[in-house]
């Protein structure tokens, strides 16, 4: 039977954990055994699971990054015992996503991966990997990076520094570490990034896109009928755009939105899940905040009977939020940046530019007084089932599986 070993910073938990999940279950499915070695959490799975240390060394490794800048090389005790486990599993594939988190040392990880010698599958789902500190460089308009990075403008962005300077340093050790396995594959979530490793250190190695998928069954369209209105306080009737964020912030498009509220018509709402208590308590007339929804089938109530989905966000890989808007028959209007533009076409959405709040509304206005097939919910649906199955991309993870351990002739 053979075993694939994945590392994330959680597991089946938040949208890396929960691919980790189901890219294991379908290893499982087809009779592999599935391990899972994650940094936090108290989390459950269908695959087996690994602690990589404790809470105590993630806090340590937070209080070195915070004094240091040295993220990702500390955990040492905690990295070590982990590779004793990794041998007595005895994996066939190790599949990498998150080791940035607190919770691992990667120089002695890749010392042992690179004496090991077998295949490597590593999953980028955003730029750390490529730079000398941060996990987003797109907001400080920095390419540093392409050569080797330092005096970090993100220094005190995460993973947050405080004190010293590392970034040329450790840009030169991840270049060093990461580059230095025969028999690795990176696996970029969007174009955007594919084409971001083309002019960094990794241009010599081999990748393959593979964009994000969801369940299609979880998010689709619910009827109007269905929606509590009264719960939101919607008033009725109300058309309204929506936002949707895990944490709102600057770079989320918070305040995009406060600035879109001032020339957006008072008859047309907005509506942002996910705002915290400090945020709900300071938004604007006009703008709706909800903490959190219970369930998938509210979030999807939501997107479904909003007049479009909102995107300004302004450093972002491949937002799954994107999809779940277009699978719940709703179009998308993103700003142009990183990935995010990689879902949308013309029949389903809208790009602008970064920080045109006049775009947001003039797309806005495009949607409501469109007359044919575009931005309807049909057409919105029939492109989701045809490019977001969340079954059909992690698949593609499984058929590169078996082409590393049965290479073709």
């Amino acid at each position: 039977m053979p075993t694939l070993l994945q590392i994330n910073v959680t597991a089946n938990w938040g949208s890396t954990g929960k691919i980790a999940e189901d890219i294991g279950r379908i290893a499982i499915e087809a009779g592999w055994e599935s391990w899972i070695a994650y940094g936090r959490g108290n989390p459950h799975s269908q695959s087996k699971l690994i602690r990589i240390g404790t809470d105590f060394d993630m806090n340590l490794h937070g209080l070195q990054t915070r004094l240091f800048d040295n993220h990702g090389l500390a955990s040492n005790k905690a990295t070590k015992h982990f590779i004793k486990q990794i041998k007595a599993i005895n994996p066939d594939i190790i599949h990498l996503h998150n080791i940035h988190g607190y919770y691992i040392n990667y120089e002695i990880l890749f010392d042992y991966l690179k004496e090991w010698g077998g295949p490597v599958v590593w999953t980028l789902h955003d730029c750390w990997t490529i730079t000398g500190h941060c996990s987003h460089f797109v907001t400080a308009n920095c390419d540093k990076w392409k050569a080797t990075c330092y005096n970090c403008p993100l220094k005190k962005e995460y993973p947050a520094s405080f004190l010293f300077d590392r970034s040329k340093k450790n840009h030169k050790i991840k270049k060093e570490k990461f580059t230095s396995l025969d028999n690795l594959i990176l696996i970029p979530v969007s174009n955007w990034i594919d084409n971001l490793l083309k002019e960094s250190f990794f241009k010599f190695t081999t990748t393959r896109v593979i964009h994000n998928g969801i369940d299609l069954t979880a998010f689709c369209p619910k009827e109007p009928s269905s929606f509590n209105i009264d719960k939101y306080a919607i008033p009725a009737n109300k058309k309204y755009v929506l936002g949707v964020a895990g944490t709102w912030t600057k770079d989320k498009g918070l305040y995009d939105f406060y600035q879109l509220r001032k020339i957006l018509s008072e008859d047309i709402g907005i509506v942002l899940v996910g705002v915290s208590d400090k945020i709900s308590d300071n938004l604007p007339a006009g703008i709706i905040g909800i903490k959190r929804t219970e369930s998938i089938h509210e979030l999807s109530l939501l997107y479904s009977n909003a007049i479009a989905f909102i995107n300004p966000t302004w450093a972002d890989t491949y937002p799954t939020t994107n999809l779940e808007s277009i699978a719940c028959g709703t179009p998308v209007i993103t700003y142009r940046t990183g990935g995010s533009p990689e879902s949308v076409n013309q029949s389903i959405g809208l790009v602008v530019e970064q920080g045109d709040i006049e775009g947001l509304n003039n797309a806005i206005m495009e949607i409501i007084n469109c007359t044919n097939v575009r931005f309807k919910q049909s057409t919105c649906r029939d492109y989701a089932l045809k490019n977001f199955d969340k079954e059909a991309h992690f698949k593609e993870y499984f058929e590169i599986y078996n082409n590393l351990i049965n290479p073709k002739s």
